[in-house]
C-alpha cells in the first residue's frame, strides 16, 4: 500500500515537472531525480540502488511527457525534424551505453556525478553566451556523434537531454525557441532505449519493491506521468508566449539548489 503523503508528492512533482518539460524542452529530469531519490528512500528501494532507481524511472517517466510535450511543440511548428532525424541513432547507441554504465557506479557516486552535471546545466543557463554568427550545425556524421554522446550522458544522470542538446543547438546559431522545441522532440529516444537498458541491467536486482520492472519503479512512473503530461503542452503553450530567457534564469538557481542538495546527500550518506 502505497502512502498518501508519496502519492500526492509524486502528483505535484509530476505538475512541475510536465511544465518545465514543455516551457524548457528539459524533460523534467533534472527535477525529477533528486527528488525520486528522496521519496522512494522511504518506500523500500535499497539505498544501494536508490539513485539508479530514481534515474531509471525519471526516463520512464519522461518516455510520456516527451510525447505529450513534443507534440504540442509540432503543432507550433517549431520542431526542427531533419535534426532530430540525425541526432537520433546516436542518441538510441548513446542511450544503451550509458545504461550499462550506470550500472556498474556505486549511488554516491552517481549521485556526485548528477550533481556536477546539475550544475554545468545551471551554469550554461546562467552564461547565455552569444554564438558566432557564422557557426552552424555540423553535418550528418557530426550530428549523429553529437547524438552519442547526449543519449549516452542523459541515460547516466536520467534526463531528456535538453540540458546539453539545448546549449548545443543555440551554440549552433538555432533559434532558442527552435532549440526548445526540438528538444522535446529528443526526449523520447532518449527516454525509450535507455528505459529498456535499465530494465533489462536492473533483472538481476534483489530486495526491490513490489512494483519494480529492473530498476524503474511503476506506481511513480503513473503517478508522475498523469500530471505530466496534462501540465506539458502548458509548458510548451508558455514558452510560445513567455521571455524564456529569464525564466531559465531563475530554473537555474533551482537547478544549483537541486545539484547542491544531491552532492550534500551522496557526501552525508543517504
Amino acid at each position: 500500500m502505497l502512502d498518501p503523503v508519496f502519492i500526492i508528492s509524486l502528483l505535484i512533482l509530476g505538475v512541475a515537472s510536465g511544465l518545465l518539460a514543455g516551457l524548457l524542452g528539459i524533460g523534467g529530469g533534472m527535477l525529477l531525480v533528486p527528488f525520486l531519490t528522496f521519496l522512494m528512500v522511504g518506500q523500500g528501494v535499497p539505498v544501494e540502488n536508490v539513485v539508479h532507481s530514481s534515474i531509471a524511472t525519471s526516463l520512464a517517466i519522461i518516455l510520456f511527457t516527451s510525447i505529450s510535450s513534443m507534440r504540442a511543440h509540432h503543432k507550433a511548428g517549431a520542431v526542427r525534424w531533419d535534426i532530430v532525424k540525425f541526432l537520433t541513432p546516436g542518441i538510441l547507441l548513446g542511450g544503451f551505453i550509458g545504461s550499462k554504465i550506470v550500472s556498474y557506479l556505486p549511488t554516491r557516486e552517481l549521485a556526485l556525478v548528477f550533481g556536477v552535471f546539475v550544475l554545468f546545466s545551471a551554469y550554461q543557463m546562467f552564461a547565455d553566451k552569444k554564438p558566432k554568427p557564422t557557426r552552424t550545425l555540423p553535418k550528418a556524421a557530426g550530428l549523429t556523434g553529437v547524438g552519442t554522446v547526449i543519449g549516452t550522458v542523459s541515460s547516466i544522470v536520467g534526463a531528456g537531454g535538453g540540458f546539453i542538446s539545448v546549449p548545443f543547438m543555440v551554440w549552433s546559431n538555432v533559434p532558442l525557441r527552435i532549440a526548445v522545441a526540438t528538444s522535446a522532440a529528443l526526449g523520447f529516444p532518449i527516454a525509450l532505449f535507455a528505459s529498456i537498458g535499465y530494465v533489462i541491467n536492473g533483472l538481476h536486482l534483489e530486495g526491490m519493491p513490489t512494483g519494480s520492472l529492473g530498476y524503474v519503479y511503476l506506481p511513480a512512473v503513473l503517478c508522475v506521468a498523469i500530471m505530466s503530461v496534462f501540465f506539458a503542452p502548458k509548458g510548451a503553450k508558455l514558452a510560445h508566449t513567455l521571455p524564456v530567457k529569464k525564466i531559465k534564469r531563475i530554473f537555474a538557481i533551482l537547478l544549483t539548489l537541486i545539484a547542491l542538495s544531491m552532492i550534500y546527500k551522496a557526501a552525508t550518506g543517504f
